[in-house]
């Protein structure tokens, strides 16, 4: 079973930048460029913390939602929004210490844990982004990967807390990005 769980995470995290990609060649989606280059450092340093630990389960999900960071990453160049406001830098600042920090140890599960940290720091900018323009992103994308979270989680054989922490983390924050884009909008009279 836990081959077929493996197998279902790793498609649906192909399948999910495809979506994506779709949806900003259309329009549809205009990715934060500062997340998306954070995002890409962040999945490119987990998948080699997970390398280094011998992960057999959540280094599938890591390892291609690094090739779906690097697509996106370009696409954002040209389709994208926001990239030089202070928050922005601020978080690209927070992760690029813990990329720092995963450099500067042997400890692959504190490089782990600083990935997860500094991928939500990276994170900010598009949530505040999806917060206050819903409509610059498509749920189904985050669905896609919330679903490869669940998956990959499924897919363990033990549940420590280094090895589910990045299928849980991956779970959840995508699930946030569905609910800001499909979340009730309550227009306020005064």
């Amino acid at each position: 079973m836990q081959n077929i769980f493996i197998a279902i995470s790793s498609l649906l995290a192909l399948i999910s930048p495809l979506v994506y990609s779709q949806a900003i060649l259309q329009g549809k989606s205009k990715p934060h460029r500062t997340t998306r280059l954070v995002l890409l450092l962040i999945t490119a340093l987990t998948t080699a913390s997970l390398f280094a630990q011998h992960d057999r389960v959540a280094i599938w999900l890591a390892a291609v939602s690094t090739l779906q960071s690097i697509l996106i990453f370009f696409l954002s160049l040209k389709y994208g929004m926001g990239g030089w406001a202070k928050t922005d830098l601020i978080c690209l600042a927070i992760a690029l210490l813990g990329i720092l920090l995963w450099k500067t140890t042997d400890n692959p599960t504190l490089a782990l844990y600083a990935a997860i940290a500094a991928d939500f720091t990276g994170m900010v900018p598009a949530l505040l982004k999806t917060y206050r323009f819903p409509k610059t992103e498509v749920w189904s994308f985050f669905l896609l990967d919330t679903l490869a979270g669940g998956f990959s989680f499924l897919a363990l054989e033990r549940w420590t807390l280094h090895e589910a922490s990045y299928p849980i983390y991956i779970l959840l924050i995508n699930l946030a990005m569905v609910f800001l884009i499909i979340r009730p909008r309550h227009k306020i009279i005064l």
